[in-house]
């Protein structure tokens, strides 16, 4: 088990500090606004927070949706709260045993657990990067990810989840070999 407090709050702190004006701004996804990219993560915490709980109901039944205009009103307060509630809901060990569902695909419970943890650590870094803010994460939760990130890489690019590896040294920082291996430059910077 690995906690995702750290991760989650440090994702938390960037969205405190995302301004209106940012929302239209570019991001190292492709494609996608800082809107979109806050909308994603608004989704999957409650996502990734239900397969913990091994809930089948519509929230583990569809992958999260990305759409800026659909962005929750009161989301400064109310996204760093589902991103609590998903680092809580992964504390419980049988969160991380036998199956689960997410985006209407079964899975293992430590599998859906990394992805989640994943999703929180790019996304997070993402959305610091595309608004100017600094992002790093813990040791432990970093080779986790690292791990992680490197099981998907070595399938080449997977369609709506990760593009092609951008090469970077093998001693560069772990943070940078993570996104690298998601497809991103971890040298990019809002234009």
């Amino acid at each position: 088990m690995i906690d995702f407090t750290p991760a989650c709050q440090r994702t938390a702190a960037v969205l405190a500090n995302i301004t209106d004006d940012k929302l239209t701004a570019a991001t190292p996804c492709a494609d996608y606004s800082v809107g979109h990219v806050l909308h994603h993560v608004g989704g999957l915490a409650p996502a990734f927070a239900a397969a913990a709980r091994k809930d089948r109901g519509p929230l583990t039944g569809t992958p999260p949706s990305v759409d800026a205009a659909q962005l929750d009103p009161d989301w400064r307060a109310s996204y760093p709260t589902r991103l609590a509630e998903l680092a809580s809901a992964w504390t419980d060990p049988s969160a991380w045993q036998g199956m689960t569902r997410i985006a209407a695909m079964d899975m293992p419970g430590e599998a859906v657990a990394m992805v989640g943890l994943t999703e929180v650590v790019i996304h997070g870094w993402d959305l610091a990067r595309a608004t100017g803010q600094p992002y790093d994460i813990e040791p432990d939760i970093a080779e986790a990810v690292l791990a992680n990130v490197a099981e998907f890489a070595a399938q080449g690019p997977v369609d709506g989840l990760f593009g092609a590896a951008v090469p970077v040294a093998d001693d560069a920082p772990v943070l940078d070999r993570i996104v690298a291996l998601s497809g991103r430059d971890p040298g990019w910077h809002s234009p």
